[in-house]
């Protein structure tokens, strides 16, 4: 394939070739009486293979989300939208409205709201209604961390009698994952629409944190794809399967036989603490309107325990850490695990804490979109801290590596939606900037969502952007780039108009 006519940054117009995967050959294009005549160079002869006009259109790397949960986001994409709901009350009768187009046997999921900022206090009374047929009711937290059940639901669970309908932390996966359950055929059709739309936003690879058997599920995917997977997968292990990663030979990096090199084993995924709208982030300070630090979710010793035996196999770790004191206790179990490993969220930082997060070797996966979406929350309940909240350029600039994610469904699975907030901090809302000291230039931002260049040698994941993103005009504008094309290995997997 010859990509002809694009530019590399704001460079001149090149010509781009791609064979087996690879950009084999990079070189300018001429200029003639036409403006726009071509000249082959070596490697680049337009007899062989298709040429793609791209018409001015600016090449960029493959787009990665560095932390989703691709299984709830496909699900999350049929659910209720209570992202906008201002109170219990509200959210129960956005339910109630979805009831009477929802057919009648299947569960009524919820999804999207952050109660941290109610008025009125979730029970169960609100979610039954008596002039429709029982049926489960489930609302799911925009963070995953709460969710929110009818006595139905809670009869599901082998809960009946709960006092509240109100679940926290850990028995939320078991209930989101229980209520909202398919055959794995219907949720690998899920998956790959949710793929799909994915490659249109010119996403060519993404790290999974599903709460499942991410290495058995993506490789029964795999196996089943028409063509392939169409996008590279790291798909991470939960303790629960590290001793099945560990007997099979998984190594963290190293690609899963079978899958065309485009599923690789993640790390292993570990727990410090919870989420700042539960406040179970755990923080040195008190919670300031609340009280509380936050919840432990992992003894020290036990982290440090679980990431030495995965350590010991080849296996890397990444660790949640959202609070201030989670952070520091992450830090500390890097500090005694040799090799490389990854924080995950890292919302709160304590200054004193600054230069170890430049380690050798230590990822930071941070969701961007979580600043601009929790900002009305974190300046309740970090009141007096936010100076320090998604400190990206602080982070930047002490060294620390960055690789931005949506933890879809928490944000949507776009990686413009990331960058923009990153860049201006603030959303298509209009609203001022919040905390712009903490604004990531717009080069770092793209170099945080990418893990490959376009050069001679590198793998041809490309994204043909219809925009120059340097060129947007705002927040909603670079947020909503349009993508023309994205090739993943030199395939495409989204094309519109080339």
């Amino acid at each position: 394939m010859l990509l002809r006519n694009v530019r590399i940054g704001a460079g001149e117009p090149v010509q781009v070739a791609v064979e087996g995967g690879l950009i084999t050959a990079i070189e300018p294009l001429t200029t003639g009486a036409t403006g726009r005549s071509h000249r082959p160079g070596p490697g680049l002869d337009p007899s062989v293979g298709e040429v793609v006009e791209c018409g001015g259109r600016t090449l960029l790397p493959g787009l990665w989300d560095a932390h989703v949960h691709l299984g709830q986001w496909a699900a999350a994409r049929r659910r209720v939208d209570l992202t906008g709901t201002g109170s219990a009350r509200e959210a129960a009768a956005a339910m109630a409205r979805a009831a009477d187009r929802t057919p009648q046997g299947e569960p009524l999921i919820g999804f999207g709201f952050r109660d941290a900022l109610w008025p009125d206090a979730m029970a169960p009374d609100l979610l039954e209604w008596p002039d429709r047929a029982p049926r489960v009711v489930a609302l799911i937290s925009n963070d995953l961390h709460t969710a929110w059940l009818n006595r139905e639901a809670l009869a599901a669970l082998g809960l009946a009698g709960h006092p509240d309908g109100v679940l926290r932390e850990e028995p939320v996966l078991d209930a989101a994952a229980r209520l909202g359950r398919a055959t794995p055929e219907v949720r690998d059709r899920w998956v790959r629409e949710a793929v799909r739309e994915a490659a249109r936003r010119g996403v060519t690879g993404v790290m999974e944190f599903e709460y499942a058997d991410n290495l058995a599920d993506w490789t029964r995917r795999a196996a089943a794809w028409p063509g392939g997977l169409p996008l590279r997968v790291a798909a991470t292990v939960y303790p629960d399967a590290l001793e099945r990663a560990i007997a099979a030979g998984r190594r963290t990096g190293e690609p899963v036989p079978g899958t065309g090199g485009l599923l690789t084993t993640g790390p292993l995924k570990l727990f410090v603490d919870g989420s700042l709208n539960t406040r179970t982030a755990l923080c040195h300070e008190p919670y300031p309107a609340t009280g509380g630090h936050g919840t432990l979710q992992t003894e020290p010793e036990e982290l440090v325990a679980l990431m030495v035996r995965a350590a010991a196999h080849g296996i890397r770790s990444a660790v949640h850490a959202i609070g201030d004191r989670a952070g520091t206790i992450a830090l500390d179990a890097f500090d005694r695990v040799p090799g490389p490993g990854r924080i995950e969220h890292a919302q709160l930082v304590d200054r004193r804490d600054l230069a170890r997060y430049a380690r050798p070797g230590l990822v930071l996966g941070v969701q961007p979109a979580h600043a601009v979406d929790d900002r009305d929350v974190a300046d309740r309940h970090w009141k007096g801290r936010t100076d320090r909240a998604f400190a990206y350029a602080e982070l930047l600039r002490a060294g620390a590596r960055l690789e931005f994610g949506s933890d879809a469904p928490v944000s949507p699975l776009d990686p413009w939606v990331g960058i923009s907030a990153a860049v201006h901090r603030t959303g298509a809302d209009g609203r001022p900037s919040w905390h712009p000291e903490q604004a990531v230039p717009l080069g770092q931002a793209l170099a945080a969502s990418v893990r490959t260049e376009v050069a001679v040698g590198a793998p041809a994941d490309l994204v043909i952007a219809d925009a120059d993103p340097a060129a947007a005009d705002g927040p909603a504008a670079l947020a909503a780039t349009p993508v023309a094309g994205t090739l993943v290995a030199g395939r495409w997997t989204h094309r519109d108009g080339l």
